[in-house]
């Protein structure tokens, strides 16, 4: 497995919780109690996927989550949000924001561990033998180098925006639900919002642009690709 993980939280209660059980189910760590130290260590380090604390001390992790997705070296990091707000408004801004997952406190070490390797799962697999599929004559998905392009232009996604669209063009002009979609993601370890998907549907159509009116809301039902 081997795969890093970052872990950036101030509570170094948290920070131990977590890493203790990441470190036995095979991951390694890196433990950061503020947002600065850990930006600091992307220069140096690249993880495969981040547990970001919400609420820091220095920088919120809202804006640590912007800037991550904003650059484009590591805007395909894997983030799953930590925080004490339960509330669902908070959760739908995370996911907006381009968090792949929200987990709150207090929560279980072994649910955060199975949300951590789905993700990472997702990441690995691809739906078919094809490397590439066509949508139109403007976007473009490769699947073994994990790229997007509209109109010859790269577009940056998230793994789970890039997932859902790769789902869905695999299985062009078939309608799929919410339901089918969060399984197809998330499997057994289905701990999501139902909104989820919605969110990250309206997140995919405002980065692919004109790309994005592929993707077709079936009222009542579901989503799919159509040219």
């Amino acid at each position: 497995m081997n795969e890093l993980i970052s872990i950036v939280d101030d509570e170094p209660d948290i920070l131990e919780l977590v890493s203790i059980n990441l470190i036995k189910s095979g991951f390694k760590t890196e433990k950061f109690l503020s947002g600065e130290d850990f930006l600091k260590s992307l220069s140096k380090k690249i993880p495969d996927l981040i547990i970001l604390d919400l609420m820091l001390p220095d920088i919120d992790g809202i804006e640590i989550c912007k800037y991550i997705r904003s650059d484009k070296k590591y805007s395909s990091i894997p983030i799953i949000m930590l925080t004490a707000r339960a509330d669902e408004t908070d959760k739908i801004i995370g996911l907006e924001l381009g968090a792949d997952d929200y987990v709150t406190k207090p929560f279980s070490p072994k649910e955060l561990v199975a949300r951590v390797k789905a993700i990472l799962r997702r990441k690995k697999t691809f739906i078919d033998e094809k490397e590439v599929l066509k949508i139109g004559e403007i976007l473009i998905i490769d699947l073994k180098r994990f790229e997007v392009y509209v109109e010859g232009k790269k577009v940056s996604l998230t793994p789970t925006e890039f997932n859902i669209l790769k789902i869905l063009a695999a299985k062009k002009g078939w309608v799929l639900s919410r339901e089918q979609l969060l399984d197809a993601l998330w499997g057994k370890e289905k701990f999501v919002l139902d909104r989820t998907i919605d969110v990250h549907i309206r997140n995919l159509r405002k980065k692919l642009k004109k790309a994005g009116g592929f993707i077709k809301n079936i009222r009542g039902v579901g989503y799919k690709i159509e040219e």
